[in-house]
């Protein structure tokens, strides 16, 4: 109506609730009755922009204040999209704000990689945050960004926890589709998370824990110009095993090394298992004058564990050890300057080293299996961006990145070494730009050009972003983009790393392993009233140069290397309502996702990752420091490849084999979940607070069937299934205090 855009800081606004002025009114007065209902400023910079603030802003004098610079801050079209915390941009990204967030079903924080499957077209085959499928998409063709940092690890737990600490994070940037120019490495979506803050940094220190691990961070201002951050979280899974950590045990587990020597019939087998995960962060911030900063920040990521196993029926007691060991440790150190109220560059470098390192030694043939997966990243970014008209932004940039991956296998029977060694090299041109006349039309586009050193090649990625208001509530999104990535995870055998973490990373190399590729486009719309939120994306996404070992087969394509594509077809509907007090969600998605393989016969069959129809629901009430969510999640089953009889095929007496019908010719059962979360928050004396919250992952107890795969029982000649399935009824209790 009055084609006028707000900027503010989400944290003055976010507790404010006001009946909405009369339309009648002028805007000027409806501004006066806001100034009166909220206590709130609204200064208006020009005929388009209007500044919200609080009173203690009248006090800061203009020339000392960053925040004084007039460019306009991007709209957020959508303030609350499924919970409190989280919101969509004109941009198309999902931002997540874990200190607003409210609550979402089955989770007693925010927890990065969980909240990310509630969003529609993200979920997880196998439960885990270390195998998010988008849109079809593997987990590693997904980029994951701390501070800048990427990593090659996302899972505590081997994926039942997200290694994403909550405590000190301000934003997470979720892209499904028109991810930005400056972001490479991937086909799939953008996880890019910051712990840094633009606003002032308080003193504050907080303890928190739940039924797994228990944290500690703090934050503290050096000086008016200079704060200090750290946090640190560790498992105490090795002194005590709480029924939190026996589930996750034995969902983690089963059908691995961990479990299966349990199942030996001619000896009576005996283990014991110590687990332990840990994680820490630090930051530091320091503003040089009125218009730099320069910031540094390290994380550190890990998990152990210890088997130790013996045989109590050998006539010579035997005992062995094996040991799994996967680390992530980054650091990154930035610059950023304003010229001038329109004109600002940013500087930054990282190295990021992964570290998966397993030792199987075999009780049953004193068989000794060492293993180890290696990753360095390292890069640097240059970026500039200028507001070149009140209308227009113009951003460039540079890029850097070398990655380096090392396997290395040696066994001792039969006596076996390799070690490979492969390393890229890449540079990235950017270009970016955003036009906005008013407040109803917002394109943006960007050309990243990427020069591939190690193989003397170019690559052209261009992206797209437009949001076109039709009407003040239904607005158009069109988004596309092309993206490629040169490091990617494969799997050798399903045995491998104690079949547990049996993913490795690798590199292209231009031959058996192509670099992937990624083109996407979509069309939806949102429309959004004070009470009533509906969304729809429809969209075409395919990915070439797939190897056959990225996919995780455990068909008759297991042990087969071919490279291929696959194609996905889908749709995604959102519609929220709010009444008061009480909102709730209803999401729908459903997707035609295929393989294409040239050289193997039948060339097309449906992709491992697919789910036809996923169907989530919650309802939350928030009332003051009172929350309360529950909600349900369904889909139909993944794909399964069945074998042709229950008798295997005896050409080669030596080594029988199964005869399959076609890859992924039915599908598993149907899964579905009911999850409940509750929260309570005190305000103590001091400004202390207090938080308790409580969980419950898969209320009914469902015996869900999320994989099925089929191997020869050897005493017998015939062929049994393995059964993998989900977590049972979990519950989870975690209290927080903060001082």
């Amino acid at each position: 109506m009055h084609e006028v855009q707000f900027n503010y800081l989400e944290k003055e606004v976010a507790a404010i609730q006001v009946v909405p002025p009369s339309k009648e009114l002028s805007l000027s007065a409806k501004l006066t009755y806001l100034e009166q209902q909220t206590g709130l400023q609204f200064a208006r910079i020009n005929e388009k922009y209007i500044a919200v603030s609080s009173k203690k802003a009248e006090s800061i004098p203009e020339t000392e204040s960053l925040e004084k610079i007039t460019i306009p801050l991007q709209e957020i079209t959508i303030a609350r999209y499924l919970t409190t915390g989280i919101s969509k941009s004109l941009t198309g990204a999902f931002i997540i704000k874990p200190k607003h967030f409210g609550i979402l079903p089955g989770l007693t924080e925010p927890d990065v990689l969980q909240t990310m499957q509630q969003l529609p077209g993200i979920y997880s085959a196998d439960e885990t945050t270390s195998n998010l499928n988008v849109r079809s998409g593997t987990h590693d063709q997904n980029l994951f960004l701390w501070n800048g940092i990427r990593l090659f690890q996302t899972g505590h737990f081997f994926g039942m926890i997200s290694v994403f600490s909550p405590t000190l994070t301000e934003k997470v940037t979720i892209f499904k589709n028109g991810t930005s120019a400056f972001y490479g490495e991937s086909t799939s979506s953008l996880v890019a998370i910051t712990s840094f803050t633009e606003n002032e940094v308080k003193p504050a220190t907080g303890f928190s824990s739940n039924l797994i691990s228990a944290e500690f961070h703090t934050q503290m201002p050096l000086s008016e110009r200079a704060n200090f951050r750290i946090s640190a979280r560790r498992s105490y899974t090795d002194l005590l095993a709480t029924p939190t950590y026996q589930n996750y045990y034995d969902r983690v587990f089963q059908n691995t090394i961990v479990t299966d020597i349990h199942s030996q019939k001619n000896a009576a087998y005996h283990s014991a298992e110590t687990f332990y995960f840990y994680d820490f962060t630090a930051q530091y911030q320091q503003k040089i004058g009125n218009r730099s900063e320069v910031t540094a920040a390290v994380i550190g990521i890990s998990n152990v564990l210890d088997i130790h196993q013996e045989n109590a029926n050998a006539i010579q007691f035997r005992a062995k050890n094996s040991q799994l060991e996967q680390q992530n440790f980054g650091v990154t150190t930035g610059i950023q300057h304003h010229w001038n109220e329109n004109h600002t560059t940013k500087a930054d470098g990282y190295i990021s080293y992964y570290n998966l390192d397993a030792t199987n030694n075999a009780l049953e043939n004193n068989q000794n299996l060492n293993q180890q997966n290696r990753v360095t990243d390292m890069g640097i970014r240059i970026e500039d961006h200028q507001k070149i008209t009140s209308d227009f932004t113009f951003s460039s940039g540079y890029q850097y990145n070398e990655i380096g991956i090392t396997n290395n296998d040696n066994i001792n029977k039969p006596v076996y070494s390799r070690k490979v060694k492969e390393v890229v090299r890449s540079h990235a041109a950017i270009v970016e730009t955003v036009y906005q006349p008013n407040n109803r039309f917002f394109l943006k586009t960007g050309l990243r050009t990427n020069y591939i050193e190690t193989f003397s090649k170019f690559i052209l990625e261009p992206r797209l972003q437009l949001d076109y208001a039709l009407t003040t509530s239904l607005h158009l999104e069109i988004s596309g983009e092309r993206k490629s990535q040169t490091a990617s995870q494969i799997i050798d055998l399903q045995q491998d790393f104690l079949g547990i973490e049996k993913r490795r990373w690798t590199l292209s190399n231009e031959t058996t392993i192509p670099i992937q590729r990624s083109s996407q486009i979509a069309i939806g719309f949102t429309y959004k009233t004070q009470d009533w939120l509906l969304s729809m994306d429809n969209y075409y996404k395919k990915v070439s140069g797939i190897s056959s070992r990225s996919q995780a087969f455990q068909n008759q394509l297991e042990f087969i290397k071919i490279n291929g594509d696959y194609s996905v077809l889908g749709s995604e509907f959102l519609i929220q309502r709010n009444f008061g007090r009480v909102y709730s969600w209803l999401s729908y998605g459903i997707t035609n996702s295929e393989y294409t393989f040239d050289t193997y016969i039948p060339s097309q069959f449906t992709n491992n990752f697919q789910v036809v129809h996923s169907i989530s629901w919650a309802g939350v009430y928030e009332y003051k420091q009172l929350k309360i969510a529950v909600g349900s999640k369904w889909h139909s089953g993944r794909p399964e490849t069945t074998p042709l009889s229950s008798v295997v095929a005896l050409d080669n007496p030596l080594k029988p084999t199964i005869n399959y019908n076609m890859p992924n010719n039915t599908t598993l059962s149907d899964y579905f979940q009911v999850n409940f979360s509750a929260a309570y928050t005190w305000q103590l004396q001091c400004g202390a607070q207090l938080e308790l919250a409580a969980a419950v992952l898969n209320i009914l107890d469902k015996k869900n069937l999320i994989n099925r795969y089929y191997r020869v029982n050897t005493d017998t000649n015939s062929i049994e299934s393995v059964n993998t399935y989900s977590l049972s009824r979990t519950p989870n209790l975690s209290v927080k205090y903060t001082f």
